[in-house]
């Protein structure tokens, strides 16, 4: 696209985005896509996935405030992440805090979800260590008591 329009200056470059992004099939996109994107913390990046709503929401509505924004983004977060936010946020505040507020909640949500799959695997493999071990002492309690017997 560059080759072909090179020669081109920006007022034609701005036109042509102008008519490409402003016609009711990209807006209509647009709303789909943040109406459809709700916040995975398993799947999704705080940063990139909230700059993305940012785009979205600006995109489509310029006139919007800042934290006007800001808390319909949150609002597409899911209640526990929205609420751990919005009660370490005081008002006004910028994206960027609450871009950092929800990185550390959800960093702070995956090392804990880790330790936990970590003491429930060693807790599993103590549970399998003693059945083995009952079993042994099972097998040389019989053993010893045919013994007896004869």
């Amino acid at each position: 696209m560059r080759q072909d329009h090179a020669k081109r200056d920006w007022l034609w470059g701005k036109s042509e985005i102008i008519t490409k992004c402003s016609n009711n099939s990209w807006s209509f996109e647009m709303e789909n896509a943040f109406e459809s994107a709700i916040f995975n913390s398993e799947k999704d990046k705080p940063l990139t996935w909230f700059l993305k709503q940012k785009d979205r929401l600006s995109s489509l509505n310029p006139e919007m405030s800042d934290s006007m924004i800001n808390m319909k983004i949150l609002r597409k977060c899911g209640g526990e992440l929205e609420n751990a936010i919005k009660c370490r946020c005081v008002e006004p505040c910028s994206s960027e805090y609450y871009i950092h507020r929800g990185k550390s909640r959800v960093n702070r949500r995956r090392l804990t979800s880790r330790q936990a799959n970590i003491k429930q695997d060693k807790s599993r493999a103590h549970v399998k260590q003693k059945s083995s071990e009952r079993q042994a002492h099972v097998t040389l309690w019989s053993y010893t008591k045919s013994c007896d017997i004869q």
